[in-house]
């Protein structure tokens, strides 16, 4: 007897986490209209150092979605979406919901810092930390495929587009030139991003050599595509 298999959306779709993030984004944003204030204090990222600053343990990750207004959810839902599908399927749903919240919670750690350093009382929103991280995992998974950004509107190299807008972010945190804007938050999604990275394509690559088997560095090397360690296997 023939059996038709039914999926809730097309594999071509949206992935699963890319999806659940959009999703959810999108009703804490509605929330947002309905009560700011509390979501702002009890969930936005406060400075910790600051003795008149309600900061909690789990401002770090709940910050990522809360967003400052329109524009801001909508640039930053739009980056996970055009970059992040990719790196989901290639990650892995699990791995890729894994990598986004390490870039949001190290984005997080490096605005701290930096908001001890600068004093003041302000909190910090938005995914953007989560973005820049998947930014630059899509610049090392496919550094030779061609993007064009919004803004200028040429197109490039995904790794050339991922040195400028890191370097464009480090220029503007040291001189300060987009107040309210947390670009070292930014470039901490990216750190942190690289170091997990890097972390996972050298635990596989111990795992491969205790194995006696060639290791996804091994296959990739001379290729100029960072793309082994990530998922392991190879993009067809």
């Amino acid at each position: 007897m023939n059996q038709t298999v039914y999926s809730r959306r097309p594999a071509s779709s949206i992935p699963n986490v890319i999806f659940a993030l959009l999703i959810i984004n999108g009703l804490v944003f509605a929330l947002q209209q309905v009560n700011a204030r509390f979501l702002f204090i009890n969930f936005a990222l406060w400075p910790a150092t600051d003795p008149r600053s309600p900061f909690m343990p789990w401002q770090l990750l709940t910050y990522g979605f809360l967003h400052g207004n329109t524009t801001h959810i909508f640039f930053n839902m739009f980056g996970l979406w055009m970059f992040g599908r990719d790196i989901e399927r290639f990650m892995g749903s699990q791995r890729f919901l894994i990598y986004f919240l390490v870039c949001v919670v190290g984005a997080g750690i490096v605005q701290l810092i930096v908001a001890a350093f600068q004093g003041g009382l302000y909190p910090t929103v938005g995914a953007s930390g989560g973005v820049f991280g998947i930014l630059l995992a899509y610049g090392l998974t496919f550094p030779n495929r061609i993007v064009v950004p919004l803004f200028p509107p040429i197109p490039m190299r995904a790794i050339t587009f991922v040195f400028i807008y890191g370097a464009l972010e480090l220029y503007l945190g040291v001189s300060g030139g987009a107040p309210g804007v947390a670009n070292f938050a930014h470039l901490g999604g990216m750190l942190f991003g690289f170091v997990l990275i890097q972390y996972w394509r050298r635990g596989r690559g111990r795992r491969y050599a205790a194995s006696g088997q060639p290791t996804t560095v091994d296959r990739y090397r001379g290729t100029g595509d960072m793309r082994a360690g990530i998922a392991g296997e190879k993009q067809r």
